[in-house]
């Protein structure tokens, strides 16, 4: 069934009313939603514009409906593009339906004798147009700003691996919504094969409100949280999601700003990792210090120097020679006593000080080797030293 469109002089007395119709939709919209009533004058105002244009277009579109509407163009592009990123989709479904109201309730007063239903249906009709163009501009937004943020975050990640410090990466970061004062972990591992590790990563990182940045680079996957605590948490759960081999987590960070410090970190225990085949999954960087320094890696080298070797040769030369003498006997006490002139406590007493000073224990494994690298290290060094 076929229905006219309104008379020209119904959509002249449209015209001459659109700009009171804007104003009464706006101020209908300041009653109606309180969320509108909560916004900046600008933002406010670019609402305005919309209905405006909008009522305008209704107005060009009743003298030709055989056109679809440049709604796109015409309505939505009265504002800009920061709209669509600061009012929902369901706000805006909101405001149209109050400019409709508006406008369905005026309908007698501005159309003319006989031609309501005209008008009416006209109303109904381009309000359903305005309703596709809608939901086209906000799937072509989303659209749009995914590829943004999928771009903007490699950028960040890129950086944080090449170890960038710059006011830009906080700013780029913020774009991504992210919490730039949060403590920062870097972890990094193997990529999944054959799937895109973006989305199970986040879904796992944000189910325990971690913030997130995702990046492959050089087949490595990295990933970065931010969390105000229990990072650890966080991290065991994301490793989940690496590919098959060692995963491993750089030191906390005070914010995203030192971020490449954990990356730099994470990456040079990842290279070293391999001379670990037992290693725990994730591994914490600096549980690989003794590999690290053996791969070159130099500033583990100077950790090992700065936590462990510098300690116990400060700490005199009884705690020193204990320790070599417990790594020198496999870890037998009472042999270590015997080498020493010593009694066992004497040796206990002296290797829990070791423990206590240095953080690392010469009866745990990992502790013993961790100890050999680095006083290994630190003859080596001391050695080189005399020559030059």
């Amino acid at each position: 069934m076929n229905h006219r469109p309104p008379t020209e002089g119904t959509i002249r007395r449209l015209e001459r009313s659109s700009g009171a119709l804007a104003t009464r939709a706006v101020a209908r919209m300041d009653e109606q939603l309180p969320w509108f009533r909560a916004m900046p004058a600008d933002r406010r105002s670019w609402v305005t514009l919309v209905a405006q244009r909008g009522i305008a277009s209704l107005v060009e579109w009743c003298r030709d409906p055989g056109r679809p509407p440049r709604l796109t163009g015409d309505v939505f592009g009265a504002a800009p593009r920061e709209l669509v990123r600061v009012v929902a989709l369901k706000q805006t479904v909101d405001l149209i339906q109050v400019v409709v109201d508006v406008l369905e309730d005026h309908v007698a007063s501005v159309a003319e004798p006989g031609d309501e239903d005209a008008l009416h249906l006209a109303v109904l009709q381009f309000s359903r147009e305005v309703a596709f163009a809608t939901a086209h501009v906000y799937a072509s937004f989303a659209e749009n700003r995914g590829a943004w943020d999928a771009r903007l975050e490699a950028l960040v990640v890129d950086a944080l691996v090449r170890g960038e410090r710059s006011e830009e990466l906080s700013g780029r970061a913020a774009a991504l919504g992210w919490a730039t004062s949060t403590p920062v972990v870097v972890l990094v591992g193997a990529t999944p094969a054959g799937e895109d590790p973006h989305g199970a990563v986040r879904r796992a990182a944000r189910s325990l409100g971690s913030d997130v940045l995702v990046g492959v680079h050089a087949e490595q996957l990295v990933v970065v949280l931010g969390r105000p605590d229990d990072l650890d948490e966080v991290a065991e759960r994301v490793s989940d999601e690496f590919g098959e081999g060692p995963v491993v987590t750089g030191p906390v960070v005070d914010g995203l700003a030192r971020a490449g410090e954990s990356a730099a970190a994470a990456l040079a225990g990842l290279r070293a990792a391999r001379a670990w085949p037992e290693a725990p999954r994730p591994v914490a960087a600096d549980a690989l210090l003794a590999e690290r320094a053996l791969d070159g890696d130099p500033l583990a080298r100077a950790a090992l120097s700065e936590r462990v070797a510098a300690p116990l040769q400060a700490a005199g030369g009884e705690v020193l020679e204990t320790v070599r003498a417990v790594l020198s006997s496999g870890g037998n006490l009472e042999a270590s006593a015997r080498a020493i002139f010593v009694h066992p406590n004497t040796v206990r007493y002296r290797l829990k000080r070791a423990a206590e000073i240095t953080g690392v224990s010469v009866t745990d494994p990992r502790g013993s080797w961790t100890l050999q690298v680095a006083l290994a290290l630190a003859q080596l060094d001391h050695e080189r030293s005399l020559w030059h």
